[in-house]
């Protein structure tokens, strides 16, 4: 029985860091001659580098408005999110960390986000997106119970908080 525990562990320990290899990888972009985060991305890669340095200025200065959170928060709960986004791209320097931070206010379970970086091409490499149809980045894909319910795409309409509210309804 022990030793079935311990095969157990070891499995699972090594695919948790399978899975941790597999986030916030880097390659080169030869047009930028610097380093751009594709396949699936995490907070800590979205705060590093180059792009790290938009992360953080966007997010410590956008402040999303207040009476529209307020009616987010009582619906978001319901709602899985993906971004799917270009680190090379000045649309997606802009907007992420903007989308982060609301849902860092909103409190969004991060369990039901998920984020991927893409190359120009809109290719995630290791990640298969074709089925997103992603033609913009960035892509804010909005899903109620698995099902896609709306998309913000390249910028907002009104505001991300605002067109975010439009999609899940006020």
């Amino acid at each position: 029985m022990k030793f079935r525990l311990l095969i157990t562990m070891a499995f699972l320990a090594g695919a948790g860091s399978l899975f941790a290899q597999n986030v916030n990888t880097l390659i080169l972009d030869t047009k930028k001659n610097t380093n751009i985060l594709v396949g699936y991305c995490n907070e800590a890669g979205l705060e590093k580098g180059e792009f790290g340095v938009y992360f953080k200025s966007q997010y410590e200065t956008y402040a999303p408005k207040e009476k529209t959170i307020e009616k987010l928060k009582k619906k978001i709960g319901d709602y899985s999110i993906k971004i799917v986004f270009g680190s090379w791209c000045s649309d997606s320097q802009l907007q992420v960390p903007r989308f982060y931070k609301i849902l860092d206010v909103l409190d969004f379970q991060k369990s039901k986000l998920e984020i991927i970086g893409v190359d120009r091409n809109k290719n995630a490499l290791v990640v298969n997106i074709k089925d997103l149809k992603i033609e913009f980045v960035p892509t804010f894909i909005v899903y109620k119970y698995g099902k896609e319910v709306g998309r913000i795409v390249e910028t907002p309409v009104k505001s991300l908080e605002d067109d975010l509210l439009n999609i899940i309804g006020k």
